[in-house]
């Protein structure tokens, strides 16, 4: 498999999923302000739509949306228990996170990395990731992870798209169980490879 990604952008988390599972793969920087691959090819050739993460399957199929990425690498290995089994409540429930984790938190970041969103929007725009962050911390009392004591691949979601606060002026400081959950996922060998691998530590 080819893992297209582009340092530190939301294609981290689906980095993370596979050094979790365990599987063989290539990653392949598709940085994207250049959109240009290491061997100069056009990375809009690869994904017209020009973004982070795509995973291209042995087979030459081609797999977009990261929410959509990491639940296929987590059942490619049922036995790490990356995701609760197709079909539970508790699968549900992990989707839920995964849709909540993108579209209120990862979109939420958007703006904010926008040079040309106004100053008020971005005001805005930090409040309202500043209410869904603090109810996150809440659900997070007394729980390892989102799912409880087991990782899943929606953690890694979370953990990718929280790493940005600082960048942009999101103040999450006062989140206890926050900070806490995101100091254990950092722990993790498989965080620790996937962001070597993408050079941020």
């Amino acid at each position: 498999m080819k893992l297209y990604y582009s340092p530190g952008a939301c294609s981290l988390s689906p980095h993370i999923a596979l050094h979790e599972a365990g599987l063989a793969f290539e990653a392949i920087p598709a940085p994207t302000k250049t959109h240009q691959l290491p061997d100069g090819t056009d990375y809009y050739t690869i994904n017209p739509l020009g973004y982070v993460p795509l995973l291209e399957l042995a087979g030459g199929e081609r797999l977009r949306e990261g929410p959509a990425i990491v639940q296929y690498i987590a059942d490619q290995v049922p036995q790490k228990n990356l995701a609760p089994a197709n079909g539970t409540l508790a699968r549900y429930q992990m989707q839920s996170w995964l849709n909540f984790i993108g579209t209120e938190v990862h979109k939420g970041f958007s703006p904010l990395f926008n040079p040309a969103t106004p100053d008020e929007v971005k005001t805005a725009t930090k409040a309202r990731l500043a209410q869904r962050l603090k109810w996150v911390d809440g659900e997070l009392a007394g729980k390892q992870y989102l799912m409880g004591n087991d990782f899943s691949v929606a953690d890694g979601y979370l953990f990718t798209v929280t790493n940005w606060a600082p960048r942009v002026g999101v103040d999450i400081t006062d989140l206890a169980n926050l900070n806490a959950y995101r100091a254990r996922i950092a722990a993790r060998p498989a965080v620790q490879a996937a962001m070597k691998a993408e050079g941020l530590i």
